[in-house]
C-alpha cells in the first residue's frame, strides 16, 4: 500500500502543489474583508440611532421647555428674563439635568389681531370680560337685537409669539432648535405694551 500512495502523489504535477493553500489564503483574505465590512456596517448602523435618540430626545426637552414657558405669562410680560432664564431638563427621570434649554432669542409678539365680539363666547368666563357690548344671550353668543351679529371689535386682541427654544447636548454634540407660535388673548389697551 505504500508503494500506491507515493505513487499517487508522485504523479500530480509539481506545479500544482503550492495552489491549494494559494486558493484557501485567497479565501481566508475575503472572509476577513466580509467580517470586517460587517463589523463596521453594523457599528455605523449603532452610531446612526445613536445620534438619532440623542437628537429626538434633545428636540422632546426643547419641546418640554416651551410647554413649560408658554404655562406662564412671563414670556409676554418679561421675554428677556425668559431668554436670560435656562431651563435644565431631567429627560430620562433619573435626578440629573441632561439638557440644558434656552429661549434665544427672547420671545418676540410679531402681530396683534382685533378679536371681533361674534368670535367670542358669552358663556366663557374670560370671553365675557372682552365683550364691548351686551345684548340678549342666546346659545351662548352675544344676539342682537335686529339679529344680526357685530362684527366690531371686542375689548381683547389676540397676541401671536414667536418661542424659539435652542438645545446643546454637550454629550453628544446634538444642536437643535424648536420654533413655536403661541396665541394670548389680551386686553387691547394692553397690547402696544406687549407688542412693540
Amino acid at each position: 500500500m505504500t508503494p500506491c500512495r507515493t505513487r499517487f502523489l508522485r504523479s500530480t504535477p509539481t506545479a500544482q502543489r503550492g495552489a491549494t493553500l494559494v486558493v484557501a489564503l485567497i479565501f481566508l483574505v475575503l472572509l476577513s474583508v466580509f467580517a470586517i465590512n460587517a463589523f463596521n456596517s453594523s457599528t455605523t448602523n449603532v452610531r446612526v440611532v445613536g445620534n438619532m435618540q440623542s437628537r429626538q430626545e434633545a428636540i422632546a426637552a426643547a419641546n418640554l421647555a416651551i410647554e413649560t414657558v408658554i404655562s406662564s405669562t412671563a414670556f409676554s410680560t418679561t421675554p428677556a428674563t425668559v431668554a436670560a432664564t435656562p431651563i435644565n431638563v431631567d429627560i430620562d427621570k433619573d435626578g440629573a439635568n441632561d439638557y440644558v434649554v434656552n429661549m434665544t432669542p427672547q420671545p418676540t409678539c410679531y402681530r396683534v389681531r382685533p378679536i371681533k365680539n361674534y368670535e367670542l363666547n358669552a358663556a366663557v368666563e374670560t370671553d365675557r370680560v372682552c365683550l364691548s357690548t351686551s345684548g340678549n344671550g342666546g346659545g351662548g353668543h352675544i344676539e342682537y337685537p335686529s339679529g344680526s351679529v357685530s362684527v366690531d371689535d371686542s375689548l381683547c386682541a389676540t397676541t401671536e409669539w414667536n418661542l424659539r427654544a435652542v438645545v446643546t447636548d454637550a454629550r453628544s454634540a446634538a444642536q437643535v432648535a424648536v420654533n413655536q407660535g403661541a396665541g394670548l388673548k389680551i386686553l387691547t389697551a394692553d397690547a402696544s405694551s406687549y407688542c412693540n
